[in-house]
């Protein structure tokens, strides 16, 4: 079948749910007598010591067995040692079968190859894939194919029960006796603990696992003692300097440069930019440059964003401290800057994974979006962004909020160079759909913006703006023309992953290539 982004979809996939086709970013909505799912009800009596003596004896008390699903999170991005350390004590339990859920794969975690080659771990459910990990699942068959899913979209999954989590593993910077969990204090403090609290509070056995643990009762608490039902003291979690790493960096790259000044403009003259605008920016160079340019701008118009939202980066926590956004809700804190700010500033909100982005609730911060940044792997003349797959067709990024931002924000920018190296970054088709062009507005790349044709008042409000206006046509040409027409990617009928939109419809599949 074809779904409504033109991708060709299967009926039916081995080892898959249902398929239910991408129909609209809003098509797809829970039944009427849909409700959220929960964990077990358990009790606790006073005189209860939750605290076990290693891992090994966590992984016994959980309950832990063939079969079952994990899941862990990626707060500590690079510096985290919990999941691949638990998943090497499962491994030497004998254990198998098991599916793992995190909320993120980074590189770190190339050590778990050889478990999903053992078939302890036969599969994964995901936002994001890095690095060899990434190259393994889509280069070798495991038991069913990887699921990715938006950040949105996982919570989405977790909260109806399409998900369903046996036992959270949660790293945990510091921890009480009786289990409160906050990011903001020990030695491995990561900040916001926002994907780890959807997690406690649906899974049905909860573990934390933490190198700093203090008498009860912490303050603050992130994650509650009644959603914890072991702890684990070890030497360390996890080396904080590990965050800011991968895609997160600042940049002095001119290009970097050209394409936030440009996409600054779009923000200044598309038509939302007035006092008490809400917008996010994403992680990648491109995207946090550009709040340095829009901070000259809202300084010089005298306007304040009444809030920023997403994962939270330190130059937004300037930009609070001068007034300039009165409120920051994080969701993931991406440097000692942010954490810092986290824990001292009552203007910094932590918040959770379901009110960043789930679509299915009653109402996901993404909806009161008027811009959002975001970058991109590749983009195609239909606005079809890919953030997932390389030139090789090899899994390397993450959905992460890309496409749940996308959805919400009145006005979807999109940032890209025309060219990396030599390869053309617009495209007549992306290789995999990951955010649906009917969602994206406008693509600024260093050569020139294209605005989507459906948006009349956008194409409006930029004339006259200065900007090297052009057609998505006229991009493609001129990428073409300067790096060459890529040929045709060969790959195989072998489904190895499948790419859920945030409402778990199927927006695209992706297929082993044969390299």
């Amino acid at each position: 079948m074809i779904n409504a982004a033109g991708r060709e979809i299967p009926t039916s996939i081995q080892g898959y749910k249902n398929i239910v086709p991408y129909a609209g970013p809003f098509a797809t909505q829970p039944s009427a007598d849909a409700r959220k799912a929960g964990p077990k009800l358990k009790a606790i009596y006073p005189g209860t010591n939750k605290l076990l003596q290693s891992i090994e004896e966590a992984i016994e008390a959980s309950g832990l067995r063939d079969g079952m699903t994990i899941s862990f999170h990626h707060a500590l991005r690079n510096g985290d040692y919990v999941m691949n350390a638990v998943i090497k004590a499962i491994a030497q339990k004998g254990i198998k079968g098991l599916t793992l859920a995190p909320s993120s794969f980074l590189d770190t975690n190339d050590a778990l190859i050889p478990y999903f080659q053992q078939g302890v771990l036969v599969g994964a459910q995901t936002s994001g894939l890095r690095n060899k990990l990434g190259q393994f699942l889509t280069t070798n068959k495991i038991s069913t194919p990887t699921i990715l899913r938006t950040h949105g979209g996982r919570v989405r999954a977790i909260e109806s029960g399409e998900l369903k989590i046996d036992v959270a593993f949660i790293a945990a910077p510091a921890c009480d006796t009786y289990g409160n969990i906050n990011g903001v204090d020990g030695p491995a403090a990561c900040g916001s603990m926002g994907y780890a609290m959807v997690d406690a509070r649906m899974a049905d056995t909860v573990v934390a696992i933490t190198d700093n643990l203090v008498d009860h009762p912490i303050c603050p608490v992130s994650i509650p003692q009644h959603q914890v039902d072991f702890i684990v003291k070890v030497d360390c979690i996890g080396d904080p300097k590990g965050i800011s790493t991968g895609a997160l960096r600042l940049t002095s790259n001119p290009r970097d440069l050209q394409i936030a000044k440009l996409a600054a403009k779009v923000i200044e003259r598309g038509g939302y930019f007035k006092e008490g605008f809400g917008m996010q920016l994403g992680a990648g160079a491109a995207s946090v440059a550009t709040g340095k340019y829009l901070r000259d701008v809202m300084i010089r118009d005298k306007v304040a964003a009444s809030f920023a939202i997403g994962g939270i980066v330190g130059p937004f926590c300037d930009l609070l401290d001068e007034g300039l956004i009165r409120t920051l809700f994080d969701v993931q804190s991406f440097d000692t800057r942010t954490i810092q700010s986290i824990r001292d500033n009552p203007r910094h909100q932590e918040y959770d994974c379901t009110f960043y982005a789930n679509p299915w609730n009653k109402g996901p911060m993404v909806n009161k979006l008027d811009y959002v940044v975001l970058g991109a792997t590749e983009v195609d003349v239909n606005f079809n962004v890919n953030v997932m797959t390389d030139s090789n067709g090899i899994m390397m990024g993450a959905l992460g909020g890309h496409p749940d931002a996308s959805a919400g924000a009145k006005c979807t920018i999109i940032v890209a160079p025309l060219l990396r190296g030599r390869l053309p970054m617009v495209t007549d088709a992306v290789q995999t759909i990951s955010t649906p062009g009917e969602t994206v507005d406008v693509i600024v790349t260093d050569r020139g913006v294209a605005v989507n044709p459906k948006r009349a008042d956008l194409i409006e409000n930029l004339k006259g703006s200065g900007l090297p206006l052009m057609t998505i046509e006229q991009l493609r040409n001129m990428a073409y023309e300067l790096g060459g027409k890529p040929a045709p990617l060969k790959i195989s009928d072998e489904i190895v992953a499948v790419v859920e939109y945030r409402d778990g419809s199927v927006l695209d599949v992706i297929k082993r290539p044969l390299l």
